[in-house]
């Protein structure tokens, strides 16, 4: 049970944040245009499906949402959020008042109280060849975000746009995105593992 409180924090702030930055970008583009951008960042999706997994955990239902795979995939997709938002992003702009509110809502409060979801929930031992499944959102949106600014000149992350970077500082950006990923998956798998025999032992 107390996990599920957890869980309920957990989508209660990423559902808030998204509603939020949501009524925010439409505010400032338009309905068309505010939404197609909210879907262009890696930053929402991510939000969308660790809100996915942490309410099907809180409602302890929906066995695909709320398996040890979906958990694996969401905690690392939203653990990078927080990872490259810090290290590569947040020295690039300062938001102030509901901007900024919605942005520690995705950034920070997100990411942190889905991993604490993550650290609570059963731990069945992972095999590594769930790494190929928690990388798998990353290739996706990749392929995704350089479509789309093939197709509107709009990239939502300056190290995913072509126009500033060369073809080989392009690829190098996506190999190091990929990289994250599958370190970030490797670590979970690991702790996944750890903890899966600390409980068996305890038990």
């Amino acid at each position: 049970m107390g996990t599920r409180r957890i869980a309920a924090i957990a989508a209660l702030v990423g559902w808030a944040g998204l509603a939020l930055q949501l009524a925010l970008i439409v505010g400032s583009l338009g309905p068309p245009l505010g939404m197609w951008r909210f879907v262009g960042y890696f930053t929402i999706l991510a939000n969308i499906g660790a809100a996915l997994v942490a309410t099907a955990i809180a409602l302890g239902s929906g066995r695909r949402l709320a398996s040890a795979r979906a958990r694996l995939i969401a905690a690392t997709s939203i653990a990078l959020v927080g990872i490259v938002y810090s290290v590569s992003l947040r020295a690039l702009w300062h938001p102030t008042g509901l901007q900024k509110v919605a942005d520690v809502a995705l950034h920070d409060a997100s990411p942190l109280l889905f991993l604490a979801v993550w650290t609570l929930s059963p731990h069945p031992r992972l095999r590594w060849r769930e790494i190929g499944w928690a990388m798998l959102p990353a290739a996706v949106y990749l392929a995704y975000a350089l479509a789309r600014g093939l197709a509107d000149g709009w990239y939502a992350y300056w190290f995913l746009n072509p126009a500033d970077q060369s073809a080989g500082e392009l690829a190098a950006s996506a190999g190091v995105v990929l990289c994250g990923f599958a370190l970030v998956a490797t670590v979970l798998v690991a702790l996944d593992q750890w903890l899966g025999r600390t409980a068996e032992s305890a038990g």
